[in-house]
């Protein structure tokens, strides 16, 4: 991690191709997560996700992307398929996506330092 990303916590930015055609699928995916949001928002605390936003690119090729950014703490973990909420997260990256993950390198982090403290404590503990 870059020395501006607080210890403890880890930045990422990862990108996976979405299968062709499935660009409908996407976005009911991404309405799913809207429509349970706040079941969405009780994952965040044992994921120790201090935040995280999703994001779409069509490459000049026409294949489309999607991006996950997050700001995690390194004791989080990932989805527990346990969860409802999390299983359907799960089972339409199973459909929508190809497998895994191409991770981008984090080169720097800025924050003000009240919210870099935020993020910080939320990271390392899930709570507020």
């Amino acid at each position: 991690m870059p020395p501006t990303v607080p210890t403890g916590l880890r930045l990422e930015l990862s990108r996976a191709r979405l299968l062709p055609g499935r660009a409908d699928e996407h976005r009911q995916w991404m309405q799913e997560l809207t429509d349970r949001y706040d079941e969405c928002l009780d994952t965040l605390p044992a994921e120790r996700a201090a935040f995280e936003a999703t994001f779409r690119h069509t490459e000049a090729d026409g294949s489309e992307w999607m991006y996950h950014l997050q700001l995690i703490g390194e004791d989080g973990r990932g989805l527990d398929t346990s969860n409802p909420v999390d299983a359907a997260h799960e089972a339409w990256a199973r459909r929508v996506k190809e497998a895994g993950w191409e991770e981008l390198r984090p080169v720097f982090m800025l924050a003000p330092q009240h919210i870099m403290d935020a993020l910080t404590h939320w990271g390392r503990t899930g709570t507020p």
